[in-house]
């Protein structure tokens, strides 16, 4: 990965840098609407990487159709790009993802994803990713995930 992709701008910068929904999202844990955000229902072969850092955080390969209106994946491309923390808000237990570098707000994980994958759906919020199609990996310096779109590897 390219030099200083994962240092987190100030919030100056990030006022400059991110849309507003962008921010609202990343910075105030804020949700977008379902089923009018860019990756519902996106299928181009690639990753998606946090908007604010460019950690890469989730594959195409695990991206699934939960119908739930936002983009959903069984899995994180690595475990350790996320944390998670306990999310009380709006009177419901839920589960918040967060990026590890940039501990930009993602969305939430929730155990009613595809059994056959580990059963978990990770439900998160468009505003918060940048899409890097596969053909581009190298040119924008993820080559280290170019394996995951090669023959053979899923």
């Amino acid at each position: 990965m390219k030099e200083g992709k994962l240092e987190k701008p100030n919030k100056d910068e990030l006022l400059k840098k991110l849309t507003p929904i962008q921010y609202k999202v990343t910075q105030e844990n804020g949700t977008e609407p379902p089923f009018q955000n860019e990756f519902w229902d996106h299928k181009e072969d690639g990753i998606y990487v946090d908007i604010v850092t460019g950690e890469a955080l989730f594959t195409s390969r695990d991206k699934f159709d939960s119908g739930c209106g936002w983009p959903s994946f069984t899995k994180p491309i690595e475990r350790s790009a996320i944390k998670e923390k306990a999310d009380f808000s709006h009177n419901m237990h839920r589960i918040e993802v967060r990026s590890k570098e940039g501990d930009s707000h993602l969305g939430h994980v929730f155990n009613d994803g595809p059994k056959e994958k580990g059963g978990l759906r990770y439900c998160i919020n468009s505003a918060a990713l940048r899409f890097i199609p596969a053909k581009d990996l190298q040119k924008e310096g993820y080559e280290e995930y170019m394996k995951y779109f090669q023959e053979g590897k899923l």
